[in-house]
């Protein structure tokens, strides 16, 4: 989900080889993945890059808008090259596929719920969770 000041900073960068990589890996992956999850897949494919690199650059890459982060329920940040449009997440508890999904009525209750309230500038991350359906059968 891009933000509404990231893309400038994003454009401005110079161009990082690491920051790359990290993208690629991120571009490359249907899961969410951590820091060390990205680092792990990097150094499997022969890169030379440090732990400190990549959260620094994944960092920048959120910052950015360039990918989307949210909380594991143990606090570790996990994070997704994503679309540029507003949009949740449906996760998979077991083998954590992660598929983008708008939510209309999600929308609409959200802006519902903030003009009730007197709010203004409302923003919202909603995820779901639950076992995709090769999980699903695989447990069945």
């Amino acid at each position: 989900m891009t933000g509404t000041g990231g893309d400038v900073l994003a454009k401005t960068r110079r161009f990082s080889r690491p920051r790359e990589l990290v993208r690629a890996t991120l571009d490359d992956s249907d899961v969410f993945l951590t820091a060390q999850g990205v680092h792990d897949r990097l150094r499997a494919s022969g890169e030379r890059v440090g732990l400190s690199t990549v959260y620094r650059n994944l960092q920048l890459l959120a910052d950015d808008g360039e990918v989307d982060v949210l909380r594991s329920e143990g606090g570790e940040a996990l994070y997704r090259a994503c679309g540029d449009r507003h949009h949740h997440h449906l996760i998979c508890r077991r083998c954590g596929l992660a598929v983008e999904v708008s939510g209309p009525g999600v929308e609409r209750w959200a802006a519902r719920i903030a003009e009730e309230n007197g709010f203004v500038d409302v923003t919202h991350s909603i995820e779901l969770f639950g076992l995709c359906a090769s999980c699903a059968a695989a447990s069945a």
